[in-house]
């Protein structure tokens, strides 16, 4: 069993690294002279996956030239949130509206990702798929993060995801979905957080361990201190 199709979310409005995110959207952003949405497809290209889908919403037309102009590869689908912005959970559902499988992965180009990071979601994909589940998150413990200022929003044990004691873990743009999480919702603005904490309440959210340094697009401070490194 293998994913065929990444998601990656890119409708947002990169409000919290105003003034550079007015005139270009988040995911465009450069660190080390490539933009963060470039080191996310490529990443996505190492796993073997063979189709993305971006969703879009604010300064949409960015986009659609970046992908026009450059030669990626690898089969690349522009999908628009619509007349309003649906947030993480409604732009999902929206992306996988026409989707054949049932299985797919979705990735926040926030994460400044690399090929580091292959074979821990090659590894995670198998556990997925061995253990015939219907969603696994990528963590990380907080210690790892370059931002110092994430408190943790998890805690992770045996793989199953609570909310519960120190809630050392952080999620950090990675997860495997299974069409059946989404099939109850509607096609709306919400956050993927509802359907997670749903499922956290269910004790079926599920986790796979990162062991990389964890570094996150959080504020424009955190970029100046990115692109310095």
């Amino acid at each position: 069993m293998k994913i065929n199709t990444a998601l990656i979310l890119c409708a947002g409005f990169g409000k919290r690294l105003n003034p550079i995110t007015l005139k270009k959207p988040k995911p465009l952003l450069e660190i080390k002279n490539m933009t963060v949405l470039e080191k996310s497809i490529n990443l996505i290209k190492e796993l073997g996956i063979n189709k993305i889908i971006i969703n879009t919403f604010y300064l949409k037309e960015h986009f659609l030239n970046f992908i026009k102009n450059n030669n990626f590869n690898i089969d690349i689908q522009i999908v628009e949130d619509g007349e309003n912005i649906l947030d993480t959970g409604g732009g999902i559902l929206n992306m996988i509206d026409n989707l054949s499988e049932d299985d797919f992965m979705v990735f926040n180009p926030d994460t400044i990702w690399s090929k580091d990071y292959r074979n821990e979601i090659l590894n995670m994909e198998e556990f997925y798929y061995l253990k015939k589940l219907e969603n696994i998150l990528l963590l990380v413990n907080k210690k790892l993060s370059f931002d110092k200022s994430y408190k943790g929003d998890f805690n992770l044990i045996n793989n199953l995801i609570s909310k519960k004691d120190k809630k050392d873990f952080i999620y950090i743009g990675c997860q495997i979905l299974n069409k059946k999480i989404l099939a109850n919702e509607i096609k709306r603005r919400f956050s993927i957080l509802n359907v997670w904490n749903k499922l956290i309440y269910e004790k079926k959210l599920y986790g796979y361990e990162s062991k990389q340094k964890f570094y996150h697009l959080t504020d424009l401070n955190t970029f100046n201190k990115l692109k310095d490194l």
